[in-house]
């Protein structure tokens, strides 16, 4: 039999957790899954809206690493042993330092550097307003993962400047797509 969307398991304010056990929904595991997912919807937003290819390439990997965060994370430290033994995706050292050199890439195009704050939506068009939304919802689960790892983070030490990272390659890649717009 094929699971329903609607189990009504949630109507309480609780949830179930990958390979078991269940939280409420306002606990900070669920609160940081809760925006890496707004995120990863974001960067759908993203991919919809910018015109630069390689943009595009970059949030849809962004996307997969989510994925991979997230099931972590709802797998919790006593699982995370079992969700990584099933062939399941992680971020380790080398997707911290992949997006480490795509935004010293992207970085690299602006031989000048930046100057200033930069306004979201006063240049480019929509995909450069996405990326800097997109941008602020990953400092925001950047923040909720922090608190996390204060009490209950998986003992992966990659995840925090991942997201770090993450979030410094959408504000180069927004200045990038404002640039195309010009």
């Amino acid at each position: 039999m094929p699971l329903s969307i609607t189990t009504k398991r949630g109507d309480a304010g609780h949830t179930d957790l990958l390979f078991g056990g269940r939280v409420g929904k306002f606990h900070p595991r669920l609160q940081a899954v809760g925006d890496l997912d707004e995120l990863n919807a974001a960067l759908g937003l993203v991919r919809v809206h910018v015109l630069t290819p390689e943009l595009r390439k970059t949030a849809a990997r962004a996307q997969e690493d989510l994925v991979a965060l997230m099931g972590l994370l709802a797998a919790g430290p006593e699982h995370a042993a079992r969700y990584l033994s099933q062939g399941f995706p992680t971020i380790g050292p080398e997707t911290v330092e992949r997006l480490t050199a795509q935004a010293a890439a992207l970085e690299a195009q602006f031989p000048d550097g930046f100057g200033g704050w930069s306004t979201p939506g006063a240049k480019g068009g929509a995909g450069a307003a996405w990326l800097e939304m997109a941008r602020c919802i990953c400092r925001r689960a950047e923040r909720s993962t922090a608190a996390l790892a204060a009490e209950d983070l998986p003992g992966n030490p990659h995840i925090l400047p991942w997201l770090n990272r993450l979030s410094d390659l959408l504000w180069l890649a927004a200045r990038v797509e404002e640039q195309v717009m010009i």
